[in-house]
């Protein structure tokens, strides 16, 4: 009786591992991901977010992609949301997201842009509490003159390729007025254009369209007193609040022969 208990003890461990092969038993992964998160927020990064389309028209609808790493080894569901600073501006739930790179895509949204400028964030609800994904860099829409974007702007090189001055020569106390000829050798964009002395603004063009190549600039009018020796005037454009001195072809400064920007 004893040597027929353990022949079928030892027939029931053999049979174990055929069974366990016969069965369709969910992957432990699966259950993890069916009954919880194994990954912690820091097991994330945002490597990149993209904007389609991109550039984007004011009041069009747009739909964002995020790729996202899971440093982890185990998969998990989520719940992600992309947010402009306290504003959710779309999301999605219970994306499946793997170990590695995860291209995640979000539905269309009607967001609209009435800021200057507006930096995305990605944000984790994870057991119903939210946290913040780390971002390899910035991701900020800015405004162009072909509409909203994403992409990186390169600004210039901006140079200056004329400076005028009308009437030229000018008498102390008379009002004149500048032409600037300045070549954008960078992306189309808007700024602001200003013609200092020193640290003296002298006139301003405000909101102007600086298209690849170059143009001519014609500035208002100005009562503009000449004090010194010389006067040397340049030439700065500012992009989003940003200031950018340009390069001249020459030194642009009004001597004192009838004040005068000839050379």
């Amino acid at each position: 009786m004893k040597r027929r208990s353990i022949l079928i003890f030892l027939g029931f461990i053999l049979l174990i591992p055929s069974l366990t092969h016969s069965q369709p038993v969910p992957p432990l992964d699966k259950l993890f991901e069916r009954w919880g998160p194994r990954i912690h927020p820091s097991d994330l990064r945002v490597l990149q977010l993209d904007m389609i389309p991109d550039p984007v028209w004011e009041g069009q609808r747009i739909r964002f992609e995020v790729t996202l790493t899971n440093l982890s080894h185990y998969t998990t569901r989520l719940n992600l949301l992309i947010k402009d600073r306290d504003e959710v501006v779309t999301s999605v739930q219970d994306v499946q997201i793997k170990p590695g790179h995860n291209r995640v895509s979000f539905p269309p949204t009607g967001y609209r842009f009435s800021r200057h400028e507006h930096c995305f964030t990605v944000e984790v609800d994870m057991e119903r509490a939210r946290r913040q994904v780390d971002v390899v860099k910035e991701f900020c829409a800015r405004r162009t003159y072909q509409g909203w974007t994403l992409t990186d702007v390169r600004i210039g090189p901006l140079v200056v390729e004329d400076l005028d001055m009308f009437p030229d020569p000018a008498r102390p106390g008379q009002e004149i007025r500048f032409k600037v000829r300045l070549r954008n050798d960078g992306t189309p964009l808007r700024g602001d254009i200003r013609i200092q002395d020193r640290d003296q603004t002298i006139a301003l063009l405000n909101d102007v369209y600086l298209p690849y190549g170059p143009s001519e600039y014609h500035f208002p009018y100005t009562r503009y007193t000449f004090q010194r020796f010389d006067h040397c005037f340049t030439v700065i454009v500012d992009i989003d609040r940003t200031p950018y001195r340009t390069d001249t072809a020459r030194e642009f400064c009004a001597k004192p022969l009838g004040w005068t920007l000839r050379p």
